[in-house]
């Protein structure tokens, strides 16, 4: 007989904490969730079948661990994590599902293979441990029919998106016995754990994100088939115009790859309806057929809509003709539509009379509608759309979003004149935008033509919010200031990229005098895809090239005695990057106080690489990190020794966690993990600073001088003679190694950090005068690579 404590949810009896999750299946999809799982720092049980005759029976398992530890892209963001994978399989170690809190099923997608896996993980696990399915194309409720109640009250759909640890979202679907208390737990662990953003979704074929995302790809193809484009004119219409991403449709099929698509549109062939306008975007191409059948299936094949062609050691980029199957050279799409700003209208795209036109309108004006649809059969709200597709399909503009570019009522005339259905909501819509500004809060329409307030999960704090209901403190070209609460101001780029120009150098500098006056704190953060990329390159070229190196010098002094005011503040400075933070944006986080980085934060000293070196402190800073670590050798040589391989190799740390492992971070700083709670974050650890806080005291190194430079320009020349550095390099890294060395030092004489700041400067100006530095910039500007020189 079974108790009522029995069939409650553990999160009911005692409160729901994931400590340990187990993850079944270890192919593409389960190895990935487990190594984030670990990346959280999270024990993580990895299991599958015992190979046929195998002698080790762990064998899929930890195979699939060392596919991970090679994954490129990394899976795991530090090499580190991976020992919180234990692998195993599911004949040995079903019974080591009792220590776990969550059980994630990511087996092949067969019904009777997943159910029999239930009922052996129903016999070994804890009462009330919470089990899911990344499934996507099986219905909740089949995969839990004539399975008891205590298991329906703990299961859910998980569905995650590949790769786990780069793609933010996690739909979840709960079934009608499922426990609230069961999802909430799941969610709230993958939201601040996982750093997932958590879209609900209806137990409907596909969810919302690969319905609809299914829905645009398939309609994107057969109308490119039909008007007669090439691939490189459709993913140029289907691409930035819209805010999707630059692969458009074509390359973006490429990179998930064609074989999956078949499965994806099958699935949802089958379980859709057929009054579903999803079957009218069904057509038979024997051309991708064929490409399928002779391994053409993107990337991870021979190739696919594009390839690279290495015959003769070559790698010709070519695209395949879609009327023809031949693959001819790719080519630059001629677009007149979207030529002179003709791609910034939405609306005169879709209306535009030629091809390109044609072709926008019979592809979006249609996956705009059947967006509309969706709601409320996939999802309660607009805002769960429009969730999915920014995070699952990467879109800059969800589907209401962009509607609201068009106008509702615009859309629905052009479908009414393309004979086409108007969804209901669309018609509700008519004139109305789907999203609004009351307030300074923003609102969505729903379903009874009312408007509602978009609801910030508990603990995230944006500041695109804030920006909805205040005015900035201070602002210019480049930058602006933002009071936060609580007495913390916040530091925003606004220049492009974020790239480091005067501008923010001289707000930062009145900000940190305002904050002294008036406030507690300053945290440095935007909102932008990156940090900050460094400094603007373009304006030091435009300097160089009219022989105003005075001002070139003059903005490395003022941008580093900036950074030495920031260091020595008598307040705390926190910096909360996420996305690139390189050369100058890197300076920012080593001068702050301390560092609160969202996970995705990739961070480094580049500056040799465009043939420069370090000036805004980065070499005084990295110097102190490594010369303090009590667990690192001591004497003149380690510390510089350790800089020196780090930035001329201009070495990028690929996760906040490796950042760590190069001092980039110290161990004292925090990462997020999701992105949407890092501002929240930043300003939690800026006030737990604020009480008592001192400003560090400057430091002096005993650094081994022209000795030490010797052995650092030897080792580079045996590099050179390797053919691994180039002729410019040795200039640099030479220039570097004075500066690390401490120039004229004597090993027995202390340096004070001024006069390796001052080596800085000197050396920097030295670089920014050759002609090959300036070609190294140069060439980086134009095509975003570095130059070899």
């Amino acid at each position: 007989m079974t108790s009522e404590t029995d069939i409650k949810s553990f999160a009911d009896i005692g409160g729901f904490d994931i400590k340990k999750v187990a993850v079944i299946g270890a192919g593409v999809m389960g190895a990935g969730i487990a190594a984030h799982v670990a990346n959280a720092g999270i024990e993580v049980l990895l299991l599958d079948i015992v190979p046929e005759g195998a002698a080790n029976r762990n064998a899929i398992a930890e195979k699939a661990v060392e596919k991970l530890l090679k994954a490129d892209p990394a899976a795991f963001m530090s090499k580190r994590a991976a020992k919180l994978v234990t692998a195993g399989n599911i004949e040995d170690n079903l019974a080591d599902l009792a220590t776990c809190d969550w059980i994630v099923e990511a087996v092949i997608e067969r019904l009777d293979i997943k159910q029999a896996l239930y009922a052996k993980i129903e016999a070994a696990r804890r009462p009330g441990s919470a089990v899911s399915s990344n499934t996507s194309t099986i219905p909740l409720g089949d995969l839990t029919a004539g399975l008891p109640e205590s298991f329906r009250r703990d299961f859910l759909i998980t569905h995650f998106f590949n790769p786990p640890r780069y793609m933010r979202l996690l739909e979840i679907v709960a079934g009608a016995d499922t426990a609230p208390a069961t999802v909430e737990a799941v969610a709230r662990f993958a939201d601040v754990k996982l750093g997932k953003t958590v879209v609900t979704c209806k137990d409907t074929p596909g969810f919302i994100a690969n319905r609809l995302g299914t829905y645009w790809l398939q309609l994107a193809v057969g109308e490119a088939f039909r008007l007669g484009l090439k691939v490189e004119e459709a993913d140029a219409v289907m691409g930035r115009p819209f805010g999707f991403p630059k692969t458009g449709v074509f390359g973006l099929i490429d990179l998930v790859g064609l074989d999956l698509m078949p499965h994806v549109q099958g699935s949802l062939k089958r379980a859709l309806p057929l009054s579903d306008p999803f079957h009218a975007t069904l057509r038979d191409e024997p051309l991708i057929s064929k490409m399928i059948e002779t391994g053409y299936t993107g990337r991870k094949g021979k190739g696919g809509f594009y390839r690279l062609n290495r015959e003769n050691g070559g790698k010709a980029k070519e695209a395949i003709d879609l009327a023809t199957g031949a693959y001819r050279p790719q080519e630059k799409a001629s677009v007149p539509e979207l030529e002179d700003g003709g791609g910034r209208d939405i609306f005169a795209l879709l209306e535009a009379p030629g091809t390109a036109g044609r072709y926008a309108r019979s592809v979006m004006a249609k996956t705009l509608a059947y967006a509309a649809r969706l709601v409320p059969e996939a999802a309660d709200d607009i805002v769960a759309i429009d969730d999915a597709m920014r995070l699952g399909y990467n879109w800059k503009f969800g589907p209401f979003e962009l509607i609201d570019k068009i106008g509702a009522g615009r859309l629905a005339g052009l479908l009414a004149a393309d004979g086409e259905e108007v969804p209901a909501l669309l018609a509700l819509a008519a004139d109305k935008p789907f999203y609004r500004v009351e307030n300074g809060t923003r609102q969505y329409l729903a379903l009874d033509g009312s408007y509602r307030d978009v609801v910030r999960p508990e603990g995230v704090l944006l500041l695109a919010d804030i920006k909805l209901k205040s005015q900035p403190l201070l602002k210019n070209g480049s930058a602006a200031l933002w009071d936060i609460g609580d007495g913390v101001v916040c530091l925003e780029f606004t220049s492009k990229s974020n790239s480091l120009d005067e501008g923010i150098i001289t707000l930062l500098a009145k900000a940190l005098k305002l904050v002294k006056d008036k406030h507690k704190a300053l945290v440095i953060y935007n909102e932008g895809s990156n940090f900050s990329v460094g400094a603007n390159l373009g304006l030091a070229l435009f300097a160089c090239n009219i022989g105003a190196f005075g001002e070139v010098e003059k903005l490395v002094a003022t941008g580093q005695k900036t950074y030495q005011d920031m260091k020595y503040a008598p307040f705390p400075v926190v910096a909360a990057p996420s996305g690139l933070a390189l050369g100058g944006g890197c300076e920012i986080l080593l001068h702050a106080s301390a560092v609160q980085a969202h996970a995705e934060s990739y961070i480094g000293l580049v500056e040799c690489g465009v043939g420069v070196l370090p000036a805004w402190g980065g070499c005084t800073a990295m110097l102190e990190r490594w010369a303090t670590d009590p667990k690192f050798p001591k004497g003149p040589m380690p510390a510089p020794s350790k800089v020196f391989e780090t930035v001329s190799t201009a070495t990028v740390a690929k996760s906040a966690a490796e950042a760590k492992e190069l001092k980039f971070l110290r161990e004292s700083d925090g990462i997020t993990m999701n992105r949407d709670r890092l501002l929240a974050d930043a300003k939690a650890k800026a006030l737990a600073l604020v009480e008592g806080y001192a400003p560090p005291k400057p430091v002096e190194f005993f650094l081994p001088g022209p000795t030490g430079k010797v052995a650092m320009d030897m080792a580079v020349a045996g590099f050179a003679k390797r053919g691994m550095a180039t002729k410019h390099d040795t200039v640099v890294s030479g220039v570097l190694a004075e500066v690390l060395t401490g120039g004229s030092a004597d090993h027995i004489e202390p340096v004070p950090a001024a006069r390796v700041l001052e080596l800085e400067r000197d050396g920097f100006m030295k670089l920014i005068r050759t002609t090959a530095t300036l070609d190294r910039i140069e060439h980086i500007l134009e095509t975003g690579r570095p130059l070899r020189n």
